[in-house]
């Protein structure tokens, strides 16, 4: 048996900052100005001998119907539906407000398991805040200050009060998050495989980063896949700041989706919330291993597009790129040959990259979209055998050798993979260092070519052998 909590509040009170001391890693945006946190974001949480669920909400506010602030309660009503309990949150320092006893009022009737806390109770002040709290009739609150890490035995003593068969209950699955996860530990501790790729490990998730500029629609195109209204969406450009994960199933694969925030030009980002999102998005490209980069169909290819297409290449991830908003194209067939051909041209690291139009409106698109991820995760992982690298090695030489350089001949021996992950091949051979950098283009492009790593940034290592006569 598992159990979810949601933490409720309103906006500044320190929901995130307890979110992350629960799930022990920095997952939440934090920052002093109200209303940073707007999707609902679940983690892995441990208080004592406790495991389970908890979702971070964002900060209750009143709004009109169809705004962004009525949106967004929505998303916490949600989690408030699917908890086993809730943790109503208070600002002690600034005490009980109208908008704490209005949404006290919400979580009452939902009728679950409620434990009333009284955050940033640290201090004199603050404890006296917490007293405060007794007005709200919702039984005896538990002051603790998240941020310092006092007062968290006294929460664990009221959740085994409020949910008295929680003792030795354990969540199942992990939902790891981009932030805070050692991206290295997880690529070594990979059995790379050979063949092309089928016998990797299907049991754990596939991590798929959703990246683009801003009002790209990557969290319609999410909610379309998981056929819910589970991100925030809206016209409003800018609506995700946190990267958020969330699991489907594609073809008996579990996929595990990161929705990004807008990455805008960096002269552009002026706010310290955007830079805390867009850092929380890059981190999201580190950790994954595919990365989907979701231009807007009817402006593609603009210059933040391939930077952000360049940065995936430079990180090792394989990439996908998705045709939003299709549905807006007037002549598709010619447009996307175009574009296709645009894509060859402007990303040259990136050949054979899958182009795919897609409409997350009305899902369009979407099973070429999910097909195309698997395919390139299955060439991310590709090892190709000693044997017919140096078949297909010697039959590139023997059509195309290695120029001359100074008047010496540059000798090329044999080739081998060294990992994969992305795919780093190493060649061996005499006077590599003089070896021109358009013949290693015209080396990888061989290979992704002819071994099919369409779309998977390659690695190429030159290792030349000591001549025992030279004294220098």
């Amino acid at each position: 048996m598992t159990f979810t909590i949601a933490i409720i509040g309103r906006p500044n009170v320190g929901k995130s900052t307890l979110f992350n001391r629960l799930v022990g890693k920095k997952l939440a945006l934090v920052d002093d100005q109200p209303g940073v946190t707007r999707d609902r974001r679940e983690g892995n949480a441990t208080l004592g001998d406790l495991d389970f669920t908890v979702i971070d909400t964002a900060g209750l506010e009143q709004g009109g119907e169809g705004s962004l602030p009525a949106r967004m309660r929505a998303q916490t009503e949600a989690a408030i539906v699917a908890a086993d309990a809730i943790f109503f949150v208070i600002d002690a320092r600034t005490g009980i407000t109208p908008t704490d006893r209005h949404f006290a009022d919400l979580v009452r009737r939902a009728g679950k398991p409620l434990i009333l806390i009284a955050n940033k109770a640290e201090g004199r002040a603050g404890l006296a805040g917490a007293y405060d709290a007794f007005d709200l009739g919702l039984g005896d609150p538990v002051a603790l200050s998240a941020e310092h890490n006092e007062g968290f035995a006294e929460l664990y003593a009221a959740l085994l009060a409020a949910l008295p068969g929680a003792t030795g209950l354990t969540v199942n699955a992990a939902p790891a998050e981009a932030a805070g996860v050692d991206v290295n530990a997880r690529v070594d501790a990979h059995v790379d495989t050979e063949g092309d790729g089928s016998e990797l490990d299907r049991s754990k998730p596939l991590r798929v980063a959703i990246v683009g500029r801003p009002n790209a629609g990557k969290s319609t195109l999410l909610n379309r896949v998981l056929n819910e209204e589970r991100l925030l969406t809206g016209p409003e450009a800018g609506i995700t700041r946190d990267a958020i994960a969330v699991d489907a199933q594609w073809r008996e694969r579990t996929i595990k989706f990161f929705d990004t925030a807008g990455l805008r030009r960096k002269a552009r980002i002026q706010d310290k919330l955007e830079k805390l999102a867009v850092s929380d998005a890059i981190r999201a490209v580190k950790f994954a291993e595919v990365v989907v980069l979701l231009l807007d169909a009817t402006i593609p290819f603009e210059k933040q597009d391939l930077t952000i297409a360049d940065l995936v290449e430079r990180e090792g991830r394989a990439l996908v790129i998705g045709l939003n908003k299709w549905d807006l194209i007037a002549e598709p067939g010619k447009t996307l040959r175009e574009l296709r051909l645009s894509a060859e041209r402007l990303l040259p690291q990136l050949r054979g990259t899958a182009v795919v139009p897609v409409a997350g409106q009305t899902g369009e698109g979407l099973n070429k979209l999910l097909d195309a991820v698997l395919a390139t995760e299955l060439a991310w992982n590709r090892r190709v055998s000693t044997g017919k690298l140096n078949r297909w090695l010697g039959a590139a030489i023997e059509a195309t050798p290695p120029p001359a350089v100074a008047g010496r001949r540059i000798k090329i021996r044999y080739m081998t993979q060294a990992k994969a992950r992305p795919p780093h091949f190493v060649i061996f051979g005499n006077q590599l260092p003089a070896l021109p950098e358009s013949y290693k283009r015209f080396l990888i492009n061989g290979l992704r070519q002819s071994f099919g790593f369409g779309g998977v940034p390659l690695r190429l290592s030159l290792k030349s052998g000591k001549n025992p006569f030279d004294k220098r």
